[in-house]
């Protein structure tokens, strides 16, 4: 993660991938089948599939939804392997998903899920804004058409109200 063309903010950037590579690790290693873990010249590998897989958790929270404008932000990325070790690992993004779907405890039958904005101020200040800093965001608030400084809160509450 040291090889990023983006020098100007590229302290940031490497602070939140490698915070972000070490949960990735931890669930590679608890969740990945033996299958992938051991397969055939996966000690050859440059980039292991702990750091793939942050990658790609990353690209979304970035926001780039081209993979081909993704690998450009690398130097010794090559696109076409990016995206074949990146389908290589689809069922393992599966298997994380399913794992934490069944780690939700519902007692009800159905699930729903809701996020709403929490703004911190009037939308007049949301570039002036000191507090926060760092931790709050501006985001966009469709339903009402109006840019917003603040968090948002994401919920899920089943059908018997827990």
């Amino acid at each position: 993660m040291n090889y990023l063309k983006l020098k100007r903010f590229s302290h940031h950037l490497q602070v939140s991938f490698n915070r972000l590579n070490v949960i990735c690790r931890s669930l590679y290693k608890l969740y990945a089948p033996d299958g992938l873990k051991h397969r055939k010249n996966v000690d050859q590998t440059k980039l292991p599939d702990s750091s793939i897989l942050a990658m790609l958790i990353w690209q979304t929270e970035i926001g780039i939804e081209s993979q081909r404008r993704f690998c450009k932000f690398f130097v010794g990325l090559s696109h076409s392997r990016f995206n074949r070790r990146a389908r290589m690992l689809l069922p393992l993004i599966r298997c994380i998903r399913q794992a934490w779907n069944q780690e939700v405890k519902t007692a009800g039958e159905f699930l729903i899920i809701d996020s709403f904005p929490v703004p911190v101020c009037q939308p007049v200040c949301n570039y002036r804004v000191k507090i926060f800093r760092g931790v709050a965001d501006i985001g966009y608030k469709a339903t009402k058409k109006v840019y917003y400084y603040g968090f948002k809160v994401h919920a899920i509450v089943s059908d018997d109200g827990n």
